[in-house]
């Protein structure tokens, strides 16, 4: 009977999902033992236990990174999973308030009832809008589906996949800097690579117009941070949203927390509900049992 071991603040909720499902041959530990062959859990806590299990066969992530475990000096004698397939409509709930909001004005409008000031003035609109997804994964996707839904102009730029036929036209390579002309919106969804590291520096946010909105919940290491500092300082573009960011919980001492024009959040646009990861991991767990390939394994090298 396979021992699974659940490491997640969320883990008495996992359990009762998992119970509930009715595994006749899972054994489901609280704490490591020799015993465990399958890790359920959030990377940064698995990693702490990687050498207490001489048995771990399996390690499904909670989370769509796995930086914790990418590490060359941890082993790498097992199968990582990770989250995929659950994110995307909570990403897009996510982008698309943030949209809504700079379109219709609606964070200046808030400010102006505080200020008991009435001007009648329009409002934008998505109809029409162009928006570049950074990275057409599975939640690409899904944002791009919505984004249609709006009426807008979809681009994608990816290594090379061009799977979402959302996606009005894709680019690769060297192709970065016409991707980015003319956008109005620019999402950065991409996982943390070394080919994504500070791909949105200095070169591509001249290259977008000023009244573009940069939006980033991919990863932190992917924007040149100073680039971005000095864009928003110049009104080089007309703002940015930011969920992730290179070191995290961002240092107080930071510049980010008084820039103009900028909106933080804190890693939050996609929270890892467990109704929806427990589905992965449970179709994954069907297909460990059956001694097939598991879904959504990812490269040690590659970093997903």
């Amino acid at each position: 009977m396979p021992h699974i071991l659940i490491l997640s603040s969320d883990a008495e909720a996992y359990r009762t999902i998992l119970e509930a499902t009715n595994f006749p041959d899972l054994i489901i530990e609280k704490e490591p033992t020799q015993a465990c062959e399958i890790v359920f859990g959030a990377p940064s806590s698995i990693r702490k236990v990687l050498n207490d299990l001489p048995n771990l066969r399996w390690v499904q992530s909670m989370w769509a990174g796995v930086e914790p475990l990418l590490d060359p000096s941890l082993r790498r004698d097992y199968v990582l999973t990770n989250a995929r397939g659950v994110f995307g409509q909570l990403m897009s709930e996510y982008i698309f308030g943030y949209l809504i909001a700079h379109e219709r004005k609606i964070f200046h409008l808030r400010e102006m009832q505080r200020n008991k000031e009435w001007f009648d003035f329009d409002t934008g609109t998505l109809r029409g809008k162009t928006i570049g997804l950074l990275g057409v994964g599975s939640i690409g996707a899904e944002v791009a589906r919505t984004a249609k839904f709006f009426g807008m102009n979809v681009r994608g730029y990816t290594r090379g996949s061009e799977a979402s036929t959302q996606v009005d036209k894709y680019y690769h390579g060297g192709e970065l800097l016409e991707f980015v002309k003319g956008l109005d919106y620019l999402v950065g969804i991409l996982p943390n690579t070394n080919e994504t590291k500070k791909i949105v520096d200095k070169n591509v946010l001249n290259a977008l117009p000023s009244h573009a909105l940069f939006i980033n919940v991919g990863r932190g290491s992917a924007v040149d941070e100073h680039a971005l500092l000095e864009a928003l300082r110049n009104n080089k573009i007309a703002g940015a949203v930011l969920d992730v960011f290179e070191q995290e919980p961002l240092p107080k001492e930071h510049p980010f927390w008084d820039t103009p024009n900028l909106t933080m959040t804190f890693h939050t646009s996609a929270p890892s509900l467990p109704e929806d990861i427990a589905k992965v991991f449970i179709e994954n767990y069907r297909l460990y049992v059956e001694g097939k390939p598991l879904k959504y394994v990812v490269d040690f090298e590659k970093g997903y």
